[in-house]
């Protein structure tokens, strides 16, 4: 009974991977560290520092590195901008997790410059 309702309060068109990976949000000449607890094409849901996360609004900025054992490769950066779509104040834990569309974002294998 869970699993139905869990599916039916999901308004995702794709699911999202459960990825636990380092997050980097760039606002201005910012970067604030955090990590990911799902993403897929569209969207992630990541972990910042409650003290952090109140710089986040809009539009922003990111990085996500996926270790080799989620690519089954080599390191891969993934460099993008998100917009907030809602946030989640986790005061016992000193963290926010935030839900983003993802906009647009681009691949670099770790051999290869992120600009």
């Amino acid at each position: 009974m869970t699993e139905k309702k869990q599916f039916a309060d999901d308004r995702r068109e794709r699911p999202r991977f459960g990825i636990a990976a380092p997050l980097t949000v760039i606002v201005g000449m910012r970067e604030i560290p955090g990590f990911t607890r799902d993403l897929n094409n569209q969207g992630v849901y990541f972990y910042l520092d409650l003290a952090e996360s109140a710089q986040i609004s809009g539009d922003f900025d990111f990085l996500v590195e996926l270790p080799p054992e989620i690519t089954l490769s080599t390191c891969c950066m993934i460099r993008g901008q998100g917009r907030v779509v809602r946030t989640d104040k986790h005061t016992a834990s000193q963290l926010t997790g935030i839900a983003a569309a993802i906009l647009h974002y681009s691949m670099y294998r770790e051999d290869e410059a992120v600009a």
